[in-house]
């Protein structure tokens, strides 16, 4: 797995998950403001499922179908498995991975077809989420810095 992202970013995450929270209803000015930063990682981490050499990234259940649980930083990624109860009794851990941005985009939503509706942050920490439907416009977001 790579280095974790620069730990400052975990409050400036946590600053503009406030934002969100305080935001009027139906201003979407401070949740663009979060993903333009989630799309500037480095890295998007997360919790491994299934094979060592084939992982998947754990997903949870939700009302509008299952939502794949990608993490700011491993910091992030190693706390949700334990609030989650994901960590092996044995090794007191659980595996994870990450995936360079911009590349995570397209890797996330590679599982639409399996039926997986979007993707949440930093899960149970903050929740906030996105329709895989929407990943084109964090590309492009990327794409518009010159990644």
């Amino acid at each position: 797995m790579t280095r974790d992202d620069d730990p400052g970013v975990a409050a400036e995450l946590d600053r503009l998950d406030a934002a969100v929270r305080a935001a009027p209803a139906g201003d979407t000015t401070a949740q663009i403001a979060l993903w333009r930063r989630v799309t500037a990682l480095e890295h998007w981490f997360f919790i491994a499922r299934g094979s060592a050499d084939q992982p998947r990234p754990y997903a949870v259940a939700a009302g509008q179908g299952p939502m794949i649980c990608l993490y700011s930083s491993a910091a992030r990624a190693d706390e949700a498995t334990r609030a989650l109860g994901l960590v092996d009794p044995g090794t007191g851990t659980a595996p994870l991975f990450s995936v360079p941005v911009p590349a995570a985009i397209d890797y996330v939503a590679s599982f639409g077809g399996g039926g997986v509706f979007g993707v949440t942050l930093d899960h149970p920490r903050l929740g906030h989420y996105i329709p895989l439907a929407n990943l084109g416009l964090l590309k492009g977001w990327v794409e518009g810095a010159g990644r």
